[in-house]
């Protein structure tokens, strides 16, 4: 019986069958494992390299970064993968299905406790469930199918316990934007982060996905969110009826390398300037610069919840003429669902276009790349230069609110002006 360790000390003391404590270093065996369409080609060329036959791990590949396919080289990596799901009987979610990071978790494929890796860097995100979920390299995932294990090094673990009410206008986005300022990109580095206290207990899963997907950007491993009745009403649309679910947390003696301790009762609407992604300030710093695009979308804030509060900001108002307002939907049921409250209509009339599920022009391969010197804000979690396609365009990341706001007004604009 685990006796007062962290939720990664248990997850990966469970995984290697042996007894492990921060810093040690263990191989482990793989729940699940997954490629997109920017990284699955070299797994798949490093499978047949080893001579793999019969995959070891629970795998499936999601065409999401440049779906549908905006160039010939792109459409034969698509069909390169379409072809190995098939040869491999492995699930394969085409274009249209949306993001790796949405649709993954809508497909019941990620438990409480299960240990995950992503060939893809904000595979963290699934942390919001429970999982040490973490993003590896092609190769490293691909000796992840042949054998079904991977080694790992226990990360020390940071406990941050939020506390205080949600102010007006400030959303999950505001948060983990705050809180990588205070640490910086490096403050957390190779890192497990424990979530907990009365604001992360308000927060509905969106949320909670949001700022897991997020803790990357401040070098960590991983995060977790506590799992309770949301996680479990979540989870169980999602799975069989009969599934059982085994939520963990963390031992009463667990130790951690830090507690850090935020009340966000005074955070106003936050915004990650160019760029770095740790370079926040107050929304209000940033009045009167004017934006030139402005992105609603991606693994962070492309799920129902950011759509609604980005459409009740936008119902019944047009977007500034000089302003591009792009959406794209996280996943094919969240475009569903979103069509059938009204909401896709909603950005359609407000002068908005509304892509195909996927990850859009946040990695700057198509549907929205910006010209030199163009400003972009964008939910997006990444601000680095050249991130979007052109290294002289300027990208500042908001929340979803933040983004409809500006998309109004033609400059960086506090959403609470609306809401």
């Amino acid at each position: 019986m685990d006796t007062g360790k962290t939720i990664a000390e248990k997850i990966l003391s469970r995984h290697a069958r042996a007894d492990l404590k921060a810093g040690d270093f263990a191989v482990c065996n793989v729940d699940f494992t997954f490629g997109q369409d920017g990284t699955s080609s070299i797994i798949i060329d490093r499978i047949k390299e080893l001579g793999v036959k019969k995959l070891k791990s629970d795998f499936c590949m999601v065409i999401d970064h440049s779906a549908p396919s905006p160039s010939e080289g792109v459409s034969r990596v698509h069909s390169k993968m379409r072809k190995f799901s098939l040869d491999y009987k492995t699930a394969l979610f085409d274009i249209g299905c949306g993001v790796c990071h949405q649709v993954i978790p809508e497909s019941g494929s990620i438990l409480p406790g299960n240990l995950v890796l992503g060939a893809d860097s904000h595979t963290c995100t699934y942390g919001a469930l429970g999982a040490f979920s973490t993003g590896v390299g092609s190769t490293d995932l691909a000796i992840a199918l042949a054998t079904g294990m991977n080694w790992f090094r226990v990360p020390e673990t940071i406990k941050i316990f939020l506390k205080g009410k949600l102010p007006r206008g400030v959303f999950a986005k505001d948060i983990i934007l705050y809180i990588i300022k205070e640490l910086k990109a490096d403050g957390a580095t190779y890192k497990a982060v424990e979530f907990c206290g009365p604001v992360i207990d308000c927060l509905d899963l969106d949320g909670r996905f949001t700022i897991c997907n997020m803790v990357v950007e401040m070098g960590a491993k991983v995060g977790f969110m506590p799992q309770d009745n949301l996680t479990a009403s979540w989870l169980k649309q999602r799975l069989p009826k009969k599934k059982k679910l085994n939520f963990i947390a963390a031992d009463r003696g667990a130790k951690y390398e830090r507690i850090l301790d935020y009340d966000i009762s005074g955070l106003r609407p936050q915004v990650a300037c160019p760029h770095s992604v740790d370079n926040v300030v107050s929304v209000g710093k940033l009045k009167g610069t004017k934006i030139d695009e402005a992105f609603l979308g991606t693994c962070t804030n492309g799920r129902l919840s950011d759509l609604k509060v980005a459409c009740a900001i936008l119902k019944n108002r047009k977007v500034c003429p000089r302003v591009k307002f792009i959406v794209a939907p996280a996943s094919r049921e969240i475009y569903m669902d979103a069509l059938k409250l009204g909401i896709i209509n909603t950005f359609i009339n407000s002068g908005g276009v509304v892509i195909s599920p996927g990850c859009g022009p946040c990695v700057g391969t198509h549907c929205g790349i910006p010209a030199d010197g163009e400003v972009v804000v964008s939910t997006a979690n990444r601000n680095f230069k050249g991130r979007m396609g052109n290294p002289s365009a300027f990208i500042y990341l908001a929340s979803p609110a933040t983004v409809a706001a500006s998309a109004i007004t033609g400059e960086i604009t506090d959403p609470r002006k609306y809401l």
